[in-house]
């Protein structure tokens, strides 16, 4: 840990540190790690001794450990928090995961509208704050897609880019019990979700273009999905301020990261076409609301191209306004980054949109020249 902390504040001249505190599962590299290269993640688990009242006890905690140290050194601490992607937990409670049209559950994501997840997010947010963190970063805290749902996912028939969305829709009995609550006609949006899969399932689908437009999906079923969506986004709001209060009354910010940026740049560095926060309402996030219900957003700009990351960057700010605080997380690594001088033109670009926090992504994954790429910028930018 020692080591840990002082490449990040002496090699690197950050001022912060961010650690996993909930995470879920993965198979890593890591290249500079003195006991394992290849470590499969303990993932879908929380990495801090929780509080007995709140949840199962584990034997360290490593967070608050972190936080002795990095107060020490004058670095602050961000618990990195993965909320409802969690496999283990949908296994173990499948009453709480995601449902389809179809009634099958999606094991690797709980469910937002579920009061029995509300109240684990709670006591997640409430148990992590009160180890002492700056702030709770909240990743995973909304509904998902289809993709990127389980290991070795297999679709071999084209369901077309509505088709997965569809299909990755939750229609739980609290998600469509909280539909009618807003005069959305639930039940016939259910059946007509699954007729029209049925057919894409049955054959390929017309051509389609390559992104959604929420106007167009919110068609669907006589208008009916355009309420659905308004519903899933007020219940991502609530549970964000929900999770947000029992934060601050620990003393700790909160942020929320919205995952739009990795859709479209985790593979390449290379995100095409709309700005991601353009497509974040498909995830169940309106931007605008979402930040000011717990202050912050914080993007993910994994982008090669620094006037890309400015197109992002800009929306963002115009969604949020220009009161709410705004971060951002680079990846300083291929497939981002290959220079200080590439870094140095993203870090003028936030500055200029006011972003608040820069984070970057991740020490473990990185090798240690990484560090002093991070630091060349740095000083070449101020």
């Amino acid at each position: 840990m020692a080591s840990v902390l002082e490449n990040a504040a002496g090699r690197a001249g950050l001022g912060g540190i961010t650690m996993a505190a909930a995470y879920h599962q993965g198979r890593d590299i890591f290249p500079h790690n003195p006991a394992r290269k290849v470590h499969f993640l303990d993932g879908d688990s929380v990495f801090f001794r929780p509080d007995l009242a709140r949840s199962l006890a584990q034997e360290s905690d490593v967070l608050a450990e972190l936080c002795r140290e990095a107060s020490a050194r004058s670095l602050r601490v961000r618990a990195w928090t993965v909320f409802l992607h969690n496999y283990t937990l949908g296994a173990a409670h499948p009453e709480c995961a995601c449902r389809n049209a179809f009634g099958d559950a999606h094991l690797t994501d709980l469910c937002p509208s579920n009061p029995d997840v509300r109240a684990y997010v709670s006591a997640l947010s409430a148990d992590i704050a009160g180890k002492g963190v700056a702030t709770v970063v909240a990743e995973s805290l909304h509904f998902h897609a289809l993709e990127h749902g389980f290991h070795h996912e297999r679709y071999f028939i084209e369901l077309g880019v509505f088709g997965r969305f569809l299909l990755g829709l939750c229609f739980c009995d609290h998600c469509l019990e909280a539909a009618r609550r807003r005069g959305v006609q639930a039940e016939k949006l259910r059946l007509e979700t699954c007729r029209e899969l049925e057919r894409r399932f049955a054959a390929d689908p017309e051509p389609e273009a390559p992104e959604l437009a929420r106007e167009t999906v919110g068609a669907f079923a006589g208008g009916e999905l355009a309420g659905y969506l308004e519903t899933r986004a007020a219940t991502v709001v609530s549970l964000v301020a929900q999770a947000t209060q029992v934060a601050v009354a620990d003393k700790a910010t909160f942020a929320f990261i919205d995952l739009s940026g990795a859709v479209k740049g985790y593979a390449t560095g290379r995100p095409q076409r709309a700005p991601a926060a353009e497509i974040s309402w498909q995830f169940g996030i309106d931007i605008g609301a979402v930040s000011a219900a717990c202050g912050q957003l914080e993007a993910i700009g994994y982008a090669a191209d620094p006037e890309r990351l400015r197109v992002d960057l800009a929306a963002y700010r115009a969604a949020i306004g220009p009161e709410r605080r705004l971060s951002v997380i680079m990846r300083p690594m291929a497939p981002d980054c290959d220079s200080a001088e590439n870094l140095a033109a993203k870090l003028a670009i936030a500055r200029q949109l006011d972003v608040a926090e820069v984070g970057f992504y991740h020490y473990g994954f990185m090798r240690l020249q990484s560090l002093d790429l991070i630091r060349s910028a740095l000083d070449t930018s101020i």
